[in-house]
């Protein structure tokens, strides 16, 4: 039996989770992330497993997760319970339930369909076809687990007449006037309509939409929106249908509830085809599948390329395609054991906000950001997450002490995208920009009027100086890859280095004795430096650490003027008719070359030997467009190219170099870790695959490898 303390522990978790779903459900103004949630649920199944003494009929464990309804709207009964599923977070997990699904396929008896059902004719008629059937060939139908609200939308005659919430799983609430503003949601179906249909779906909000909804958040000077999830609840639980319309809500169903007439379905494929038929959104990347192999493929592919949708999903929903064997399998009290929600690592967390800070780049340009209580998310411990600016943290409204919601998705830099303020401590005052630089020089930070950043502008700032001499070595510019981070600042340190042009005249005896140097790293610096003076001009230009000037810009200047000296004599004018430059970065160019301060450096590094001249052919040969109208794909890492270089190299000839494979992709250019299903893709297209030579060949001459 459960002691006292575990007893407790069981409560306080109930509670707990009580709160977060009222919160998430009701409000629409959660404390904690889905992960967190999740996490919560699963303590509390893992101490009610181990004491099952403990499991109450009231526990979330036992109840459909849509949580309780309000007094808002009438509450709707669903003819047909609008249930919760079970999650597996791991390959492990989503293993055990397919061998689940295979013995009670095996052995167990057929349960009693749910009243009214979309399977109870499939059941009737195809009982015994389904109790014969192996398990070791169930089939599986793979839908994207989209991130919005459970929805049920009910015609009768092929009218629409009512649309409900899930609520509690029995009970929701009549959204009717709110969901007819859908423009996905038929209101009528047609003389093919059966006498009863309900659907199942989930509204949700494109990011689009969320995008343009949050700019409008911005200019009337309200907070904006956490995420699309929340904005869409918000949206449809409105009182006045009008604002509903205003957010520009979507819907994809996936799911019949009850159903009067029709024809007899057997499968779930079948009924998805029926639907969009009907005129349903159905969406187009739910897949058919034979094992729990194929599953993992879709969703390890989905997890990959979540963010190339327009629209947010957290996991993939696995259901067992033959409504037949359905009706074998069941349900629990809360969720049917033939479908399974197999979800993302999360992309949010909650976390507390210690303190902002702000960060000074190469250009003087001043960056806020958080110093955060280390949480993991995304698959990275994160200790550190960008504010954007000034206005990004007045518009989000976070304070230092506040707990926060901090994302990370894909390979984007971590970033808080707002404050829990149900959980704001008394007396936080809100956080101001400071006014001076935090270098030693405290110089005054500037922000010029109708731009969104402040910039120190103090020529002699460390931090600048730091950063442009790492951005004149690193791998888009100069690549001096025996230079890194530490070293710089060692060589500022002693005094040896105060601008690039003094790498070019280091003092190698005094260097080969500093800390942690010797014969060996000397010998390589040196090498590294060396290598450097011989690097294509595009690439000077890039470490010049001008502003707006970057790899793509670079390579036009060069392709436009051929050589150094010609772009730094030429106008504004000029600078902004070459084809890919403009007048923001002709501007900044000229006035770049026009100070004093900078000629000097340009003459000094002229006398190192630096490349000032553009090469014959590709960049700097009079702007010959090799690539003009032809789409070239790069994927994984190459050795003379960063990825920026290898676009901009591209672009520069005329080509374009997109982020997926297609059909009109002319080639995919692969380095070292390609992606494989880039690969997978040019291989099922027919698209030619190029290494680095023949990336080169044909950035020379357009013409691809026989």
């Amino acid at each position: 039996m459960a002691d006292r303390e575990i007893e407790e522990q069981a409560g306080a978790l109930r509670a707990e989770i009580r709160e977060h779903n009222r919160r998430y459900h009701v409000l629409d103004d959660p404390t904690i992330s889905d992960a967190e949630f999740d996490e919560l649920v699963r303590r509390l199944r893992a101490l009610e497993e181990e004491f099952p003494e403990l499991i109450t009929p009231d526990s979330p464990t036992q109840q459909v997760g849509g949580g309780p309804i309000t007094t808002l709207f009438a509450p709707v009964v669903h003819g047909v319970p609008m249930m919760s599923l079970d999650n597996a977070f791991d390959e492990a997990e989503l293993r055990a339930w397919v061998e689940r699904l295979h013995r009670r396929l095996a052995g167990a008896p057929p349960e009693g369909p749910p009243n009214g059902g979309p399977g109870a004719r499939a059941a009737r008629s195809g009982a015994a076809r389904a109790g014969s059937m192996s398990s070791e060939d169930v089939g599986y139908v793979c839908e994207l687990k989209i991130d919005g609200l459970a929805i049920s939308i009910r015609y009768e005659n092929g009218r629409y007449v009512r649309a409900a919430t899930r609520g509690d799983g029995r009970t929701g609430e009549d959204v009717t006037e709110n969901v007819r503003t859908l423009d996905q949601v038929p209101q009528r179906l047609g003389k093919a309509a059966p006498a009863v249909i309900e659907v199942r779906g989930e509204v949700y909000m494109a990011l689009s939409a969320f995008g343009a909804l949050n700019e409008r958040q911005l200019e009337a000077g309200a907070r904006p929106f956490v995420n699309p999830r929340n904005a869409a609840a918000g949206a449809l639980r409105q009182k006045d249908p009008k604002v509903t319309a205003s957010r520009e809500l979507s819907l994809w169903t996936y799911q019949l509830g009850e159903l009067d007439g029709g024809p007899g379905l057997s499968s779930h494929h079948e009924t998805l085809e029926w639907m969009a038929g009907l005129g349903f959104p159905v969406n187009p990347e739910i897949r058919r599948v034979s094992g729990p192999d194929e599953v993992l493929a879709y969703g390890l592919h989905w997890q990959e390329h979540r963010h190339d949708l327009d629209y947010e999903i957290d996991g993939v929903v696995v259901k067992v395609d033959d409504l037949a064997r359905r009706e074998l399998l069941g349900s629990t009290s809360k969720a049917p054991r033939w479908a399974l929600a197999y979800k993302f690592p999360p992309e949010e967390r909650t976390t507390r906000l210690n303190d902002i800070l702000v960060s000074i780049g190469r250009t003087g340009r001043a960056t806020p950001y958080a110093v955060l209580e280390p949480v993991f998310v995304g698959g990275v411990t994160v200790g550190q997450a960008t504010l954007h600016n000034e206005d990004q943290v007045k518009a989000k409204d976070v304070r230092p002490g506040d707990r926060v919601i901090v994302r990370r998705a894909g390979d984007v830099i971590p970033e808080v995208v707002g404050a829990v303020i149900a959980e704001r401590p008394e007396g936080l005052e809100p956080w101001t920009f400071p006014t001076h630089c935090p270098c030693s020089i405290r110089s005054h930070l500037v922000r010029t009027e109708g731009e969104a950043e402040h910039r120190c502008i103090h020529p002699e700032c460390p931090y600048q100086r730091q950063g442009a001499i790492e951005h004149f070595a690193g791998r888009g510019a100069l690549d001096i890859d025996a230079l890194g981070t530490k070293r710089i600042s060692q060589l500022i340190a002693e005094g040896m280095v105060q601008s690039v042009a003094d790498l070019y005249d280091l003092d190698w005896d005094r260097v080969e004795k500093l800390e942690r140097m010797g014969a060996l790293s000397t010998s390589n610096l040196r090498a590294s430096i060396d290598a450097s003076r011989s690097r294509p001009v595009e690439r000077l230009l890039v470490g010049l650490n001008i502003r707006h000037l970057g790899p793509a810009g670079a390579e036009a200047l060069v392709a436009a003027f051929g050589d150094l000296d010609r772009i730094m004599g030429a106008s504004v004018e000029e600078l902004a008719a070459a084809d890919g430059v403009g007048q923001v970065i002709a501007e900044s160019v000229q006035a770049w070359f026009a100070d004093p301060a900078n000629r000097e450096l340009i003459e000094r590094l002229r006398a190192a030997g630096l490349n000032f001249v553009g090469s014959a052919t590709g960049a700097g040969n009079g702007g010959t467009k090799t690539l003009a109208g032809r789409t070239v794909v790069v994927t994984g890492t190459l050795e003379g190219f960063s990825r920026e270089e290898a676009e901009a190299a591209i672009k520069a000839r005329g080509g374009k170099s997109p982020g997926s494979v297609s059909g009109r992709t002319t080639a995919v250019v692969v380095g070292e870790g390609p992606g494989a299903s880039k690969l997978s893709k040019a291989e099922e297209l027919g698209v030619p695959v190029l290494d680095e030579a023949g990336f080169r060949r044909l950035l020379e001459t357009g013409e691809l490898p026989t």
